[in-house]
C-alpha cells in the first residue's frame, strides 16, 4: 500500500457493507458513522454477493463509497466479472467500467484513499476456481494502467491460498491480497501473512 491505513496496530478493523444515509429510516442496516463508532476504518462496498443477492446497483454503490469516504475511512471497493462476460472477452472493460462509475465524481485526494479489489465471481466462494496468472494479468494490467497511481491499492480475490499466494502477488499492479476461506482458521492467516511479508522483502 502507498501509505499507512491508520495509526497504531497494523491490524485494521472493517465492515462488510454500510448504508449511503448518515440517518434514517432504513431497516436493517447501518451507517457509515455507526461502523466508525464501533472500530471500523475500513467498509467493504460492491461485493458481487451484495451485487446479486441484495440489488446493489453501479449507483448505490457509488454512493456507499462517497459516505465512506466522508466520514474519513477507506473504502474497499468490489469488482469483478461473471463466467459469462469472462468467456464473451469482455472481462477488462466489464471491470473497468464498474470502478469507474462507482468513482465517478472523485477528486486526486479521495481517489488515493481507496482499494480496489478485483474478484472474479467465477473464482470466488465455496464452488469458485482458482484463476491463472495468465487469466489475471489483463485485467490487472489495465486496472493497474487507469488507476494505479492513484488509488491506495489494487488487491486480488477469489480462491487464494498458501500455494498459490505467491504468484498471485506477483502479477503485476497486484499490491495485496483479499483472502476468504485460506484465512478463517489462524494457521492459514499467519501463513499467508508470512508469505506477503516475504514477497514483500524481495
Amino acid at each position: 500500500m502507498r501509505h499507512e491505513l491508520g495509526p497504531g496496530s497494523p491490524v485494521v478493523l472493517g465492515a462488510q457493507n454500510a448504508h449511503w444515509a448518515p440517518e434514517g429510516a432504513w431497516t436493517g442496516e447501518i451507517s457509515v458513522q455507526q461502523a466508525e463508532d464501533a472500530g471500523a476504518r475500513l467498509v467493504e462496498i460492491g461485493h458481487s454477493e451484495r451485487r446479486e443477492h441484495f440489488g446493489e446497483t453501479d449507483e448505490t454503490v457509488r454512493r456507499k463509497v462517497a459516505a465512506v469516504l466522508e466520514r474519513g475511512l477507506v473504502p474497499l471497493l468490489c469488482v469483478g466479472e461473471s463466467e459469462q462476460v469472462k468467456q464473451a472477452g469482455g472481462s477488462t472493460d466489464h471491470v473497468l467500467g464498474q470502478v469507474a462509475r462507482a468513482l465517478d465524481g472523485l477528486g486526486e485526494a479521495d481517489l488515493a484513499r481507496v482499494l480496489i479489489a478485483y474478484e472474479p465471481i467465477w473464482a470466488i466462494g465455496e464452488h469458485g476456481r482458482a484463476a491463472t496468472v495468465e487469466e489475471l494479468a489483463e485485467p490487472f494490467a489495465a486496472l493497474d494502467r487507469e488507476h494505479g497511481a492513484g488509488v491506495l491499492g489494487l488487491l486480488y480475490g477469489g480462491s487464494v491460498d498458501v500455494g498459490n499466494a505467491p504468484e498471485l502477488l506477483g502479477i503485476a499492479g497486484v499490491t495485496g491480497l483479499f483472502v476468504g476461506r485460506a484465512a478463517w482458521e489462524l494457521d492459514g492467516y499467519v501463513r499467508l501473512l508470512e508469505i506477503a511479508s516475504r514477497v514483500a522483502e524481495g
